[in-house]
């Protein structure tokens, strides 16, 4: 439900109920038609409980109870005052909070409520038993149309702090695409580019005409929308059109006779900043329906100051750009994500900083301190060279600006004396934020969020002042600048001894997803790309900019560059400048879009030149800090050391690991369930050279698959079965049609796959690809009758021994720090994790050890044979004797490695397998 509807089913609500409330009669068809018609729950009986039994000294009843969030009601009539004790069956006098306290105490824990909500009817109390003591909430009924999201938690067990911005930043971004969609219908030539950016500028005019009417930035509520409802549908666009020129001319420049012909189009003020500048623009004509949407939905029933600057500039921008709109959903980073990259990159600091400034007891010193600080703020810059619609930029502007509005009140204790102009008194900026974009329409909106951040923090500051100072003309002008800004000298955009930190999320590209202009780019940085992700490129631009001077970084990245191949691929050279990790967040899932909610595994890095940050910091999966000595490449406690693959075992006792069988045949060699039976019944031929065919998902999972495996064939077989002569013929068409010459010269050998490993032959399994939730990589033994595929690395001739090795907790700490990654799911590689895995030298009796628990895990799988390797190694449902057999495992292997029982952690673990590694290398040069 869009908040334009909510907002008038909360009226009627209000109508429906403003004299009614008895509370026997009226309880559960209030609660109802709240959850339905302004809560949007299509069936609420379902999804609230009335009358709900609990057991005191007798049995009592709960008024209604939702399960899903957690929320326990307590209903009394109108005529009922929620603030006074009410006598009880039992004698005892509660109010109805204290009543509900009751019911709640004599429930189970895991059914006690996270809110209690006290209701007369007339008024909403809503208490946060996470914080018991604390004030309710009050809301009245006859002011729910504007506070009805305050309710949303009854719904909603995420939205615990109420996201009122959020959700009106959401719905504005809904309005703004259907005023697009009215416009484009509207264009004579819609695909032609001065009319897409004719379109994309026209809504950013409307959105700031909007916001400034709401806002008072025009000087009075609604003057854009009662200008327009002068003018009907023809005649709109000839208005806007008028609009647009005066908001562009300054007061003094006007038609002196403009108040005669138009008074309201005079009352207009000077805008300025370039926001009406462009008289080119392409306007269409408007129809009934657009005019209508404009005034009815976007000015009369849309309230555009409460807006979030943050959010809506992303949604805005995604809204009207092509691409996202293919995709569906508009994106929009939340500003929990942001602060993930601000919080630690500087505002935490600058928090504590003015903490203990508040802490000064002597009035003079606390303002020379404070006014300081105010200083200090004033002059630090911020750049973001891949800002998009300017969400980071946003974001730290209005974080700045609310800690300088608390220095503000320590300087002038007395505000309503000490009042003066917003310029001797705001010095806080938005000159001192920095961005680059290639997206020119982008930019547009980067700006314009800036300004409407500008707006509001201007109308916080007034509050202490009680004072009345006009926002426009726009005085200060946004350092945004449109660009490919890995061709463009930083330096000219702000030099880098003026500039303090850069921070942002670059574009997340993996190499098959660049075009051929990004692939230029990373040419600037890298002689070979590799497969590198298009964000390295902004590390590498960074580190050169930042040479030498104490700027501080922190980026958004794809969680992997941190992972396999792409760490020795490019962190050296970043090491070799200097380069310096200072706080880091391990992988999580980066949600950047309100509807479709696609997800990148990502990582945040914070770095600098050199060690100006001695204390680091790595955030866990969940948030959670921890202080280290230094951080590697890899997002772990540690130094720079950084593995490199390697094309075989750096130990020349270990079993070389390979890859499974290539077919290259186009599906040719594979034979599905249907034709598996077909060939049973009618071709004896064809049926002896069928064999088990597995990749890592047949593995794992038990999957039968099938197919036909021809090495040593006898010719006259092939030429005799029907089926093997069409699946033969199929390989060697598809050899022929390849683009490669190296697959076209495949087709002279089509009854056989292109690479073929060793065969007779037992083989320990490891999949190439498997989820990160399991404990173990699922790793196993197939006989030789099974072909395992190129999914598949096997171990030929390979022990319990080696199997004990690589099933063991040790094996699997590697794995998470070396292995790169399929978005969360380990993706295993013989070059960076098995053939660079430091071995144990396990005594005699230590190797043994470990060959007897490795036996039994395979004893413990046994006992389950119709069970596959993935039910085995659910965490939910992996059977206690297996789980004991790998804990058996898991010591036998640290044994051998020399590393306690007690107390030994993965990040020992590592730690030890980094040192193993180094020596190992050293030995190899």
């Amino acid at each position: 439900m869009d908040i334009t509807t909510q907002k008038r089913n909360a009226k009627k609500f209000i109508e429906e109920w403003k004299d009614r409330g008895r509370e026997k009669q009226d309880s559960q068809s209030f609660w109802l038609s709240l959850l339905r018609n302004v809560l949007g729950i299509e069936n609420p009986e379902n999804f609230i409980k009335f009358e709900e039994k609990v057991k005191l000294s007798h049995d009592s009843f709960i008024d209604g109870y939702i399960d899903q969030t957690h929320v326990m009601i307590e209903q009394k009539g109108s005529n009922k005052d929620l603030d006074k004790a009410i006598k009880q069956s039992d004698g005892s006098l509660l109010t109805p909070f204290q009543q509900a306290q009751r019911y709640s105490a004599a429930l189970p824990y895991s059914r006690r409520p996270r809110w209690i909500v006290t209701c007369n009817f007339k008024e909403f109390r809503v208490y946060d038993m996470e914080h018991p003591n604390s004030e309710p909430v009050k809301i009245e009924l006859k002011d729910l149309d504007k506070n009805y999201y305050q309710l949303e938690f009854l719904v909603d067990k995420s939205n615990e702090h109420l996201e009122r911005e959020k959700q009106v930043s959401l719905s504005a971004g809904e309005l703004v695409g259907k005023i697009y969609d009215e416009l484009l219908k509207q264009y004579k030539d819609p695909d032609n580019e001065h009319s897409q950016k004719s379109i994309n500028q026209l809504c950013v005019r409307i959105v700031f005409c909007l916001y400034a009417e709401d806002a008072g930035i025009f000087g009075k509520k609604n003057m854009f929308h009662d200008y327009l409802e002068d003018f009907d549908a023809r005649q709109t666009r000839k208005a806007l059109i008028n609009l647009f020129k005066v908001l562009d001319t300054k007061i003094e420049d006007r038609d002196p006779y403009l108040a005669d012909d138009d008074p309201k189009l005079a009352e207009f003020p000077y805008v300025n900043g370039g926001m009406f500048s462009d008289e080119d623009i392409e306007i269409p004509s408007f129809t009934d329906e657009l005019r209508d949407l404009l005034l009815s939905r976007a000015s009369d029933e849309f309230d555009w100051s409460e807006i979030s600057p943050t959010i809506f500039g992303a949604v805005f921008e995604s809204t009207l750009n092509p691409e996202t709109r293919r995709q569906g959903g508009m994106h929009y980073t939340s500003v929990e994500n942001i602060h993930k990259v601000i919080d630690p990159l500087f505002l935490n600091n600058l928090k504590n900083e003015l903490n203990e400034i508040k802490k000064t007891k002597q009035p003079a010193t606390l303002k020379k301190k404070a006014t300081a600080f105010q200083e200090k703020l004033a002059n630090l810059t911020f750049f973001d060279p891949a800002c998009g619609s300017g969400n980071f930029l946003t974001e730290t502007y209005l974080q700045l600006r609310r800690l300088e509005n608390d220095a503000i009140k320590l300087i002038y204790p007395n505000p309503s004396l000490d009042v003066g102009q917003a310029k001797d008194i705001i010095k806080v900026s938005i000159q001192q934020f920095y961005g680059i974009e290639i997206n020119d329409f982008a930019v547009s909106v980067a700006k314009t969020a800036l300004w409407i951040a500008e707006s509001q923090m201007l109308e916080e500051t007034k509050d202490i002042f009680y004072a009345d100072w006009d926002f426009l003309p726009l005085k200060t002008y946004t350092n945004i600048h449109e660009g490919n800004a890995l061709r463009m000298d930083w330096n000219k955009v702000i030099p880098n001894y003026a500039c303090h930190y850069i921070m942002g999320n670059p574009p997340f590209v993996g190499y098959d997803w660049m075009t051929l202009d990004q692939k230029q780019d990373m040419k600037l940085f890298f002689k070979k790309t590799g497969r590198l992700d298009f964000v390295v490129a902004w590390y590498m631009k960074s580190s050169e900019y930042i040479q030498e001077q104490p700027i501080h970084c922190a980026f958004v990245s794809t969680n992997s560059i941190t992972q396999g191949i792409q760490v020795p691929s490019f962190f050296p050279q970043l090491i070799r400048k200097g380069f310096r990790i200072n706080f880091a967040y391990k992988t999580f899932v980066w949600n950047n879009e309100a509807k479709s909610k696609a997800s990148v595994h990502c990582v945040i890095i914070g770095f600098s030149f050199s060690n100006y940050n001695k204390k680091k910091i790595i955030f866990d999966e969940s948030g959670n800090p921890k202080i280290v000595r230094d951080i590697s490449p890899y997002l772990i406690e540690g130094d720079n050391t950084i593995v490199k693959s390697s094309f075989r075992p750096l130990e020349s006792n270990v079993p070389r690991l390979i890859l499974g069988n290539m077919p290259k045949d186009g599906g040719g060699f594979l034979i599905d369930k249907k034709e598996y039976d077909e060939i049973k019944e009618k071709d004896p031929i064809a049926l002896k050279y069928i064999h088990r065919y597995m990749m890592g998902r047949e593995f794992i999972n038990n999957i039968p698959r099938y197919c036909f495996w021809l090495v040593n064939a006898d010719p006259t077989d092939i030429r005799k079965s029907s089926f093997l002569r069409r699946h033969v013929e199929k390989v060697r068409r598809y050899r022929l049609s390849s683009k490669a010459a190296s697959t076209r010269k495949l087709a002279d050998t089509p009854t056989l796959f292109a690479q073929i490993i060793p065969s007779g032959e037992n083989y320990i399994a490891i999949p190439k690809v498997s989820s990160q939730r399991r404990r173990y990589i699922p790793i196993g033994y197939i006989n030789s009758n099974v072909i395992p595929g190129d999914k598949l690395f096997v171990i030929p001739k390979a022990g319990l021994y080696e199997f004990g090795i690589l099933t063991s907790n040790i094996h699997m700490a590697w794995v998470k720090v070396v292995a790169g990654r399929l978005k969360s799911d380990y993706s295993y590689t013989s070059t960076v994790v098995y053939n660079t895995f430091p071995w144990p030298t396990p005594t005699d009796k230590q190797k043994e050890e470990i060959e007897k628990t490795a036996q039994a895990i395979l004893n413990a799988r046994a006992l389950y044979p119709d069970s596959s390797l993935a039910d085995l190694y659910d965490p939910l449902t992996m059977p206690k004797e297996l789980l004991k057999a790998h804990q058996d495992n898991d010591r036998a292997v640290m044994e051998a490695y020399g590393l306690p029982i007690k107390g030994t952690t993965e990040s020992d673990a590592v730690a030890l397998l980094f040192k193993m590694y180094e020596k190992l290398t050293k030995k190899e040069k």
